[in-house]
């Protein structure tokens, strides 16, 4: 996994200053560094340009990458919401997309997921696109709100669902959230509502697309 990720940044990602430099106020800020990889944020400004997405809900905000990488896909009229549990992170991502440009097109929800997702589902809200990368242990969960909240033909676009390659390889010793998931990937594959494939790049990702 690691070497096949090295090979694609090298080949297919360009240095890319604006983003380097939010990868190091992640760290000054001592927050983990668990962004996506270059490449799989390359993937995700390509997929919201091919999907042509204009409303984009991300739960996970963490010091702004991936939502940079998200905006960087959509044009003028295009809207990030991005769901926080964390203020002082929300802040930060705030920071890092306003010197990226999208200061006013990104928004904040600060608090627990779940209760800004069931704000959102009351309030009528719907998105065409989701990135999920928040706690692992409500993807599931995630998921479901996703589903409700997308437009026909949304694209639900979901990070680290190959934990580290444990789900893949039976010899590897399971991690924390191997088992979460394998479990998770059965029902993403297995969706009546869901056409999905998972994409092996960074920590694995699956793209699904809602059935209209």
């Amino acid at each position: 996994m690691r070497k096949i990720n090295s090979y694609i940044d090298s080949v297919f990602h360009s240095q890319d200053a604006l983003l380097e430099e939010v990868l190091s106020s992640i760290q000054e800020n001592g927050m983990p560094s668990i962004s996506v990889s270059p490449s799989a944020g390359e993937l995700l400004t390509m997929l919201v340009s091919i999907a042509n997405a204009k409303n984009i809900l991300e739960i996970g905000a963490l010091g702004g990458y991936s939502g940079i990488c998200l905006a960087r896909g959509f044009d003028s009229e295009g809207k990030l919401t991005s769901l926080e549990l964390e203020d002082r992170y929300a802040k930060l991502a705030h920071s890092n997309l306003s010197k990226a440009g999208f200061s006013d097109q990104a928004s904040y929800m600060i608090g627990p997921a779940l209760q800004s997702l069931e704000t959102l589902v009351n309030d009528d809200k719907h998105f065409d696109f989701f990135f999920i990368d928040a706690d692992k242990g409500d993807y599931e969960n995630y998921l479901k709100y996703c589903i409700k909240l997308a437009a026909p033909g949304a694209l639900i676009v979901t990070d680290n669902v190959l934990a580290g390659g444990s789900v893949a390889d039976k010899s590897a010793k399971p991690g924390r959230h191997t088992e979460l998931m394998e479990k998770f990937n059965e029902t993403v594959a297995n969706h009546p509502q869901l056409e999905s494939l998972l994409i092996p790049i960074g920590d694995g990702m699956t793209v699904s697309k809602v059935k209209k």
